[in-house]
């Protein structure tokens, strides 16, 4: 069953829709996404009695704007509780407390931001908002001056930011400051069979400009990652899918490793794997349609796919938009250009940078001995591809 939602449907998507039948929930952004293709839509009324014959058969949306009307109408099991356990961070890291025994991790009200005690904080350390999406209001706390910094920098950003997404995806009255994790960083598209095993389906690592970035601007796979760290997050995700007692469950987890079998956990999305379709990197990379995979319960092949991958890297560029730049000002984006920064591009999305700060997503294909591609989009100034009035 699927829910499609804002911001994103990628064309690998919408032609799985179109193939394998599963019911899909009429609703204005599934009407606008095929409105020029033939789909059978569900209306809410026969999805939710579907769901209610079954309430353990896998459920899938792209985004988690469809939280709210998960809430509202497939109420009658106990999917909103699990969704909600890990949209909280709070909540999820009391579900991991006695793994990570003395990992340092406290909730504060927005309102009460400025009470806090940077002496009494773990500095290094990062806060964000308790249930958040896409890095906003994610800020790095690397001294005691740099804490009052960053409860200004929320400050403002708190309006701006109500604005882009409903309030079940990103709620902004709780925040949470966690100490820092150690180690490199990686994302985990993942989900919880019927008997409630997990299926590793890809596992990205994120590239950083800096040790203050926390961007979502580079993402790169290949088969040199997934057998490096494969089972060792297979292991830390049936402890977790054990605790919460998973089955048919899709998550997007990120975490950190030092590389000496310590993992950190970062924060779990539910009932999606990587957000805006940036999934679909397992689909260039391997071969693998992640909503088949997820649907089927099928199992990716990883012994065969590393000889076909071997020497390569896959990588996601997010074309962001500065916040000092006026998106009503911009009149018309350079993609092209943009494009011509890779040698071998596999699909570019133009973005609508009316209503979101980004303009576009690339996919690309590099040799593993040769990266600079991807290295230079950390430090490149992406307005340079935006004409302004």
């Amino acid at each position: 069953m699927f829910i499609l939602e804002k911001p994103y449907v990628s064309d690998l998507l919408k032609d799985t829709l179109g193939k394998i039948g599963m019911p899909v929930l009429e609703n204005k952004v599934a009407r606008e996404v095929f409105k020029d293709r033939s789909i059978s839509f569900s209306t809410q009324k026969e999805f939710i009695e579907a769901y209610n014959q079954d309430r353990n058969q896998p459920v899938y949306s792209n985004s988690e704007n469809a939280i709210d009307w998960i809430d509202n109408n497939l109420n009658s099991g106990d999917l909103p509780q699990k969704i909600r356990l890990f949209k909280d961070k709070g909540a999820f890291r009391d579900l991991v407390r006695d793994m990570y025994p003395d990992f340092f991790y406290r909730t504060v009200k927005f309102e009460e931001l400025d009470s806090v005690k940077a002496d009494d904080l773990p500095i290094p350390c990062v806060i964000k908002p308790c249930v958040g999406f896409f890095s906003l209001g994610v800020h790095m706390v690397e001294s005691i001056e740099g804490w009052q910094q960053a409860v200004e920098a929320i400050k403002n950003e708190v309006e701006q930011i109500k604005t882009m997404y409903p309030a079940k995806v990103l709620e902004l009255d709780n925040f949470i400051i966690e100490q820092c994790i150690e180690g490199e960083e990686f994302a985990v598209d993942a989900y919880f069979d019927a008997e409630g095993n997990p299926v590793i389906i890809n596992i990205l690592g994120h590239l950083f400009a800096s040790s203050d970035d926390v961007s979502d601007r580079c993402y790169i796979t290949s088969t040199e990652i997934i057998n490096k760290h494969h089972d060792e997050f297979l292991n830390l995700l049936q402890e977790i899918g054990k605790r919460a007692e998973l089955n048919n469950f899709p998550i997007h987890i990120e975490l950190r490793t030092d590389g000496r079998g310590n993992i950190g956990v970062i924060e779990v999305n539910p009932m999606r794997f990587a957000g805006w379709c940036v999934t679909d990197l397992a689909h260039f990379a391997y071969g693998i349609n992640p909503y088949e995979y997820f649907m089927g319960g099928l199992k990716p092949d990883w012994s065969n796919i590393s000889g076909c991958c071997d020497g390569k890297v896959y990588g996601m560029v997010i074309g962001e938009i500065d916040s000092a730049v006026d998106r009503s000002k911009i009149k018309s984006v350079d993609y092209e250009g943009f494009k011509a920064n890779f040698s071998k591009p596999l699909e570019l999305r133009e973005i609508d940078y009316r209503e979101y700060p980004v303009f576009a997503f690339i996919f690309a294909e590099v040799d593993a001995d040769n990266m600079d591609e991807l290295q230079r989009m950390l430090h490149a100034d992406f307005t340079q591809y935006l004409n302004i009035e």
